[in-house]
């Protein structure tokens, strides 16, 4: 069944205000989410048109934390079992599915003079569309072109890795240095801003963000670093707020995180040495944390009042940060740290009373979101670089390798199951009425208990 709504301006306000607060406190609201959403007539981010289930509108879903609420999903597959369907994709891309109704949008780069995946050479960035119940292209549409002398990127990353975001029948696709876009669902491009771009180190990573009309990015490279609010109506510079401090390294990829202290809105902002909370309408700093360390990626979570940062290489530490604070609180509010098996990449997912989190190494803990004090500790094998995605108590973690590890965490964790697709998978799960829509080096899967 399909819900058809017409919205105002007015109403998408409103609707992204209240996606980003139910979103901000944790799991337990996204059945209330759905329910507001249904009873007000108008979709969770505004979209116009909206299928009865939750979509996956940006990177870590519409949680932006990785959770969904408990429910049945299958834990394991392989190419024989429970693969709904695969379609082969162009290209290299580690951007995340993201889901629109019956649509699945992912970004790809292709090299324009051997049409291959290749890092080096001039690049054709993609957007992507396939249909969500067979996984049959809709359209292939070439955003940029990016030219021939473009630097070079990690030989990990791609030319394509940040995520899509969607909200109110619209796309909002960014390639760090290279430009960010907007689109409608058909992929027609209703506005382009290429006045961004900064000296890259290692290529893109960080996805943006939507709230209050404004799209937020992190512009960290060699040569500066700040954070950027875009109108998202015409993709005009709001305000640029840069890090403020002298760093050796300032190149980050961190995705940012909208959250509600007091009855005020922030922007949580990591970044090289630094983790700053913004005025979304202002961009004037709130409060900043000082750490060591670069090439930040995890996406910060808000967590029963705290926020959760990752401080990345080369020794990451893990900061609870209580955001009621002003000015620089690295002294005062930041209420415990913990170094062990702290992610480079992926980012961390809350399970009740833990944090849980992997290493890029293949560490997997969980932390009391209390006190920092470890509870748990595994060795799962593998490297890692997709986020892992809890649903209830259950924890799926993805290798590079394309295995899967399926976890029950408590204070004793068990492992449920492990399953294996072929290829490397760099990106993170994205969720479909049950099913995993799981992207892997060469193509899409749609993973489903039938």
């Amino acid at each position: 069944m399909r819900l058809t709504f017409k919205t105002t301006s007015k109403q998408f306000w409103i609707s992204s205000r209240l996606y980003s607060l139910f979103a901000a406190v944790n799991v337990s609201f996204a059945a209330k989410r759905l329910t507001l959403a249904v009873m007000l007539g108008w979709g969770l981010v505004g979209n116009a048109t909206r299928s009865a289930a939750a979509d996956w509108p940006e990177f870590r879903g519409p949680n932006q934390n990785g959770t969904i609420p408990a429910a049945k999903a299958p834990a394991e597959w392989s190419e024989e079992k429970n693969i709904v369907w695969y379609t082969p994709t162009q290209g290299l891309g580690w951007s995340s599915p993201v889901v629109v109704g019956d649509r699945i949008f992912i970004t790809s780069a292709r090299n324009t003079d051997s049409g291959d995946a290749a890092l080096a050479g001039p690049q054709a960035l993609h957007l992507e569309c396939y249909i969500a119940t067979t996984g049959k292209p809709i359209f292939d549409r070439m955003l940029i072109e990016q030219p021939k002398d473009a630097p070079s990127i990690h030989k990990k990353n791609s030319h394509a890795s940040p995520t899509v975001l969607a909200s109110d029948g619209r796309l909002f696709v960014h390639f760090g240095h290279q430009g960010t876009l907007c689109t409608d669902l058909e992929g027609k491009i209703l506005w382009r801003n290429l006045d961004h771009s900064y000296s890259p180190v290692h290529g893109n990573g960080g996805s943006p963000i939507l709230f209050d009309r404004k799209l937020f990015l992190t512009c960290d490279g060699g040569d500066m670093a700040y954070t950027l609010a875009l109108d998202a109506a015409t993709g005009k510079e709001v305000w640029r707020t840069p890090r403020g401090i002298s760093t050796d390294r300032p190149f980050s990829f961190c995705t940012p995180q909208a959250i509600q202290v007091d009855g005020k809105w922030q922007i949580v902002s990591p970044g090289s040495d630094i983790v700053q909370s913004l005025d979304p309408e202002t961009g004037n700093v709130i409060w900043s944390v000082s750490y060591e360390g670069f090439s930040v990626i995890p996406r910060p979570i808000f967590y029963r009042g705290l926020v959760f940062v990752c401080t990345g290489y080369m020794t990451p530490k893990l900061l609870a940060i209580d955001p009621t604070g002003t000015g620089d609180v690295t002294d005062t509010h930041v209420r415990w740290t913990y170094g062990t098996g702290v992610p480079n990449t992926p980012s961390i997912v809350p399970v009740g009373d833990q944090i849980v989190m992997v290493s890029d190494g293949g560490v997997a803990s969980g932390v009391s979101v209390e006190t920092g004090k470890k509870i748990w500790q595994k060795r799962l094998g593998g490297n890692y670089s997709a986020s892992p995605i809890a649903i209830g108590k259950q924890v799926y973690f993805q290798s590079e390798a394309g295995d899967a590890i399926v976890m029950e965490i408590g204070d004793e964790p068990k492992e449920i199951s492990r399953a294996m697709l072929p290829g490397r998978v760099f990106a993170s799960y994205a969720w479909l009425d049950g099913d995993w829509i799981i992207r892997a080096e060469n193509g899409l899967y749609r993973i489903g208990e039938r």
